[in-house]
């Protein structure tokens, strides 16, 4: 089906739906399914999606990828779509995922009547419906006759010729056959014909090499005799040339035989005659005068080679029995098999040789090609009907799975709407959480490209089990903490088959992984900042403790004792600046406390909502950045490097993500107990203090709210009398004019007797 752009007059009404922020199409009726060509392409949720790796039926995937390219592309499945419309009464059947489909609903009355038929081959005379497991079996289909229309003839189909049925099977061996949709392994017209061509090719080269000029002995011993000489050829050579180069120096014979610690190295071992080393020796002893022996004195390694090479070469061509070779001679053995040699470079390299020249002159002298090639156009003449079958097969599988692509690829419904989506393959349990939004890793360079662009918290993990290929999965982490995520991390995973798989985590990109998380992160980063600053000052002190340790235990080895102090040296007393600093320093801080917990206190009723805003002051950035991030979290690149061509971002938000990751929790009605034997026994000193603290953190509070004020005198109520407050603002000057009355004489000896 063409996707140009068409000049759209109609009034159809598309529904949508936001998910994930996206709006996207709902296909509800089977209207929408036969103007779903007018849809602009824009408001699709993929492009593109691959053949592989995904939790859908293959077949279907095949009869889809029309183009075989192993992508599904729109105009594929606009064609399926169009197609089963077609095929069908009522197109709205193809949203509701059959598994299988009423013979009335099958608008073509061929196919219709192609489904009958293979439901009375089935015996099922009385079934008004017709499911993929019906057209599975095509051997019950047709049971009744020996051919399928598949152009496959199986040794079966000539069982009232049996010399065309044993010519079948010498094809099947030889060649190998054709698996015809039985099963059954047969012979089509293109096998019938190789065959023919093969064996016309094998008689005529050994016509040819049964020319006595070319074969002396025969073909049969010639062919003998050049593979007998072909094994000892090189070796051969090997000795006549080292038999010149002693013939040309004598001084070389002893070293032309090797040294004699060749043979104490071979001695010092167990072997046979067929030792490697010993058959990398000379074939026989080297001498001068260059005669090869033939029948003593002849290399262990080699002597059944050569007793070959005697009978079949030797005997029959120098026509006597002969116990030396000369030179010479081995050159004339090969010049007489030169010719077979180079005929037999063309010999055709075909299985058919094996049955033999005077079977294959039988064939191809009788009519038996022209009755094969009859069987197989009767088998032929049922292809329209086996075609018929295939398109009913093809129709089942789109009324089950059709939805589901659309739902996947049209939009993204099952994604979204909680339930397994094709790219899902299964569950990953790991650290007290289940996360179901695992996916196949297809290209491991792609997704170190794309996945950090994805937003998630990813794992990536290897899966094993017993008996099949590791594979690589990756998981996102949307609820919880990554406390205990670490690569090194073990899980396991349940596949949608319900197999387990060992789960192992290998690489981890990191991203917040929910609001919760970025509440605590500061005051986990606060922890954890101390315990690093503890744990460093520690190990400082160690190591100074240990070095001042090894430093005293070197000086008192290696110096002399030192004489006795006359007297001790008093130790240094504390600075009274150092003192008054510590004192300064301590009292400033318990002003700013002071100072803090009055302020905290005198919010009175609103003291909670102040501790919340200290909450979120400290918090809040945390949780802002975090949110932020989390809804942008977009599933498109996880996909993109799987093969997949996202139309739009596929956005995963804050609560869509919670439901991704299910945290562990404890079912409904559990009474837990809490009485743990290995729980740390708490003091009751702890239990008073911690319970006297409370008790003054509430006195406190009331204090300020003025609720102790009716118990107390004036001088520690919280709310002071109007009245007196009047009375102390007129009673202020008196106050001031009290240091004027203290120069007067009468009152100067008082205060020197109070100083006194």
């Amino acid at each position: 089906m063409s996707l140009k752009k068409k000049n759209n007059n109609n009034n159809h009404v598309w529904k949508f739906h936001r998910f994930g922020g996206v709006d996207q199409v709902i296909l509800h009726d089977a209207e929408d399914l036969m103007k779903l060509h007018e849809l602009d392409l824009k408001l699709w949720m993929a492009l593109s999606m691959p053949v592989a790796g995904l939790q859908l039926d293959p077949k279907t995937m095949e009869m889809l990828d029309t183009d075989n390219n192993g992508r599904i592309h729109p105009e594929e499945i606009l064609e399926a779509v169009q197609w089963s419309c077609e095929a069908v009464t009522d197109p709205a059947i193809l949203l509701e995922s059959l598994n299988e489909v009423p013979i009335s609903n099958i608008k073509d009355p061929k196919l219709a009547a192609s489904a009958q038929h293979v439901l009375r081959n089935l015996g099922k005379n009385d079934s008004d419906t017709i499911s993929l497991s019906d057209v599975a079996d095509r051997v019950k289909i047709f049971s009744q006759t020996l051919f399928n229309g598949d152009g496959v003839v199986p040794p079966e189909a000539a069982e009232e010729d049996k010399e065309a049925e044993a010519f079948i099977h010498d094809m099947v061996a030889t060649l190998g056959g054709v698996e015809d949709r039985c099963g059954r392994p047969g012979v089509d017209s293109e096998m019938l014909e190789r065959f023919f061509t093969d064996a016309a090719a094998v008689i005529d080269w050994k016509e040819k090499a049964a020319d006595p000029a070319m074969s002396p002995l025969g073909t049969d011993a010639t062919a003998s005799a050049l593979s007998s000489v072909q094994a000892v050829k090189q070796k051969i050579d090997d000795f006549f040339a080292r038999c010149r180069l002693a013939s040309f120096d004598e001084r070389s014979t002893a070293i032309l035989n090797r040294d004699a610690e060749d043979f104490r190295t071979i001695a010092t071992t167990e072997f046979d005659a067929d030792h490697p080393d010993i058959a990398a020796f000379p074939l026989a002893q080297i001498s001068a005068d260059g005669d090869l022996p033939l029948t003593k004195g002849i290399n262990p390694a080699w002597r059944n080679a050569m007793a070959a090479f005697v009978e079949n070469a030797v005997v029959p061509l120098c026509d006597s029995e002969k116990t030396f070779l000369e030179e010479e001679e081995w050159v004339e053995i090969q010049n007489k098999l030169a010719a077979f040699a180079k005929h037999s470079e063309t010999k055709p390299d075909s299985p058919v040789i094996a049955l033999g020249m005077e079977k294959l002159l039988a064939l191809t002298n009788s009519d038996m090609k022209e009755r094969i090639g009859q069987l197989i156009a009767k088998d032929l003449e049922l292809k329209p009907e086996s075609e018929r079958i295939a398109a009913v097969e093809k129709l089942l599988h789109f009324c089950r799975d059709l939805p589901e692509i659309l739902t996947n690829y049209v939009n993204f419904a099952d994604f979204y709407g909680q339930t397994d989506a094709v790219f899902q393959i299964g569950t990953l349990y790991i650290d007290g959480r289940a996360c179901s939004l695992c996916i196949e890793v297809v290209d491991e360079a792609k997704q170190a490209t794309l996945a950090s662009l994805s937003g998630f918290f990813l794992a990536y993990c290897d899966l094993q089990r017993p008996g099949t290929p590791v594979r690589k999965i990756v998981a996102a982490i949307t609820d919880g903490d990554d406390d205990n995520l670490m690569v090194g991390r073990n899980g396991i995973f349940i596949d949608r088959k319900g197999l387990v798989w060992d789960a192992t985590i290998t690489q981890i990109v990191t991203a917040p992984i929910s609001v919760r998380q970025a509440f605590w992160l500061p005051y986990k980063k606060f922890v954890r900042m101390i315990e690093e600053q503890i744990a460093k000052r520690a190990q400082a002190a160690d190591d100074s403790a240990t070095s001042k340790l090894t430093s005293s235990v070197e000086t008192a080895l290696t110096q002399p004792a030192a004489p006795a102090a006359g007297a001790a040296t008093p130790d240094k007393k504390l600075d009274l600046g150092t003192i008054a600093l510590i004192g300064t320093a301590i009292g400033g801080i318990s002003a700013l406390v002071a100072g803090f917990l009055k302020t905290l206190f005198g919010l009175g009723f609103w003291l909670p909502l102040g501790l919340l805003g200290i909450l979120l002051l400290i918090s809040g950035p945390s949780m802002l950045l975090a949110s932020l991030k989390l809804r942008r979290r977009n599933l498109a690149p996880l996909l993109d490097a799987n093969g997949w061509a996202i139309n739009t971002r596929a956005r995963v938000n804050i609560p869509f993500g919670a439901t991704l990751t299910k945290l562990a929790s404890l079912p409904p009605g559990t009474v837990p107990s809490f009485d743990d034997p290995f729980q740390k026994k708490k003091s009751p000193l702890k239990r008073w203090g911690t319970f006297i603290l409370l008790l003054i953190i509430l006195g406190a509070i009331l204090w300020g709210q003025g609720f102790f004020d009716p118990y107390l005198s004036d001088k520690y109520k919280r709310f002071k009398p109007v009245a007196e407050e009047e009375q102390a603002e007129e009673e202020e000057p008196a106050v001031d004019a009290e240091p004027a009355e203290a120069d007067t004489p009468e009152e100067a000896p008082a205060e020197v007797d109070l100083v006194e």
